[in-house]
């Protein structure tokens, strides 16, 4: 299968914080073109990188979805507590770029839930606290707002650091739908609920009915594209030293 994701075709990140998702921005990218989601949820937000590549991604491959990040944006146990400058930089950049479709929910997640229909939510974005009992609650909470045949992404599945039990988590629940899982970076698991329409897009085929070899080339494939846009990055810092 010839792969040619958008994010090798001229693809460079418009907003740039510090954050262990910047192994996953092109995988992100690419993941919102071929899901053609209609609804993007993202639980935890903090300083917007993972939400605004998504947002990206909506804007560039013209698709017409509403996207919604939820965060107290006041930290927690593991991100720290921080100021509102914080949500302030968040707001300013979503309302410059992504108002049309994108929402800011600031709010707890169990507050955000009603605000969902049942089977709504195309792509779900976990990345909230890491403990293993709320990776587990937050999943259990927001899997029925999921379609059938739509996708839910953990960060931080390969973190075993503190009290992080994401990765336990998911350990726990990859075995029992199709999954894949990103091992480098701090990790990222990608899961489909059964049911829905079949799957065209082939990145989607790739992650979903691909043979361990093509999982092994996709998995280098997303280091590589990584590694390019860091590349990209550093050059356009020395040009504007």
């Amino acid at each position: 299968m010839i792969f040619l994701p958008p994010s090798v075709r001229g693809f460079q990140a418009r907003y740039i914080v510090f954050s262990t998702w910047m192994d996953h921005l092109p995988f992100g990218y690419d993941l919102v073109d071929a899901l053609r989601p209609s609804v993007v949820v993202e639980l935890g937000t903090q300083a917007g990188l993972s939400y605004f590549v998504l947002c990206q991604s909506v804007a560039e491959n013209q698709i017409p979805a509403k996207c919604f990040a939820v965060d107290t944006w006041r930290g927690d146990g593991h991100t720290g507590a921080y100021d509102d400058a914080t949500f302030r930089k968040v707001d300013a950049h979503n309302s410059e770029h992504y108002s049309e479709f994108s929402t800011l929910l600031r709010m707890l997640f169990e507050e955000a839930v009603p605000r969902f229909d049942e089977e709504s939510i195309d792509l779900l974005h976990i990345d909230g606290f890491h403990s293993y009992e709320a990776v587990r609650d937050d999943f259990e909470t927001w899997y029925p707002k999921v379609r059938p045949g739509g996708v839910v992404i953990f960060h931080d599945v390969m973190a075993r650091l503190a009290d992080f039990g994401a990765w336990r988590f998911w350990r726990e629940i990859a075995g029992k739908h199709d999954s894949f899982m990103f091992n480098h970076g701090f990790g990222l698991g990608v899961l489909r609920k059964p049911g829905g329409p079949s799957i065209d897009a082939p990145l989607l085929r790739l992650i979903f009915d691909g043979t361990p070899e093509e999982h092994e080339r996709l998995r280098a494939f997303y280091i590589h594209a990584a590694e390019y846009q860091d590349l990209l990055r550093r050059v356009a810092r020395n040009n504007k030293s």
